[in-house]
């Protein structure tokens, strides 16, 4: 989802399990260009099955992200703060945090499986090398 001066758009990237990180991020151009200019096309904002809206680009933290049907799952990404937390040894330190709040079609996907995903999630933006592993 994109905030725009024309209000929020919801484009989507079709068959993105097929593309490469490139070709991710020129698509994403291209719907971010096309959402500015209020040019979006019928295809380009339906079929979509999961979305992830970035609230914190408007200064939120938490979010309760409404899920569209037939969309399977939608994350809400907050705002990344820095608060105190606590390392092995127990001594505080600063920690970048960042909250991502899920909704999901309980017909299709239970608690659980939304759970490990985030948890993975979190994993690759807690390390990004990982992803390298998975680029195409």
């Amino acid at each position: 989802a994109t905030d725009t001066p024309h209000g929020l758009m919801v484009p989507n990237i079709k068959n993105v399990q097929n593309l490469s990180i490139i070709d991710i991020a020129r698509e994403l151009e291209r719907l971010k260009v096309l959402s500015e200019n209020n040019k979006l096309s019928t295809d380009d904002v339906t079929g979509g099955t999961f979305s992830l809206s970035n609230v914190g680009a408007v200064g939120g933290t938490y979010a309760s992200p409404m899920l569209v049907v037939p969309e399977v799952c939608i994350g809400a990404f907050g705002k990344i703060q820095t608060k105190p937390a606590f390392n092995s040894e127990g001594e505080v330190y600063a920690a970048s945090t960042m909250c991502i709040s899920w909704s999901g079609d309980h017909r299709v996907l239970d608690g659980a499986t939304v759970a490990r995903y985030s948890n993975l999630l979190r994993s690759y933006l807690e390390d990004p090398t990982r992803l390298l592993l998975l680029l195409k």
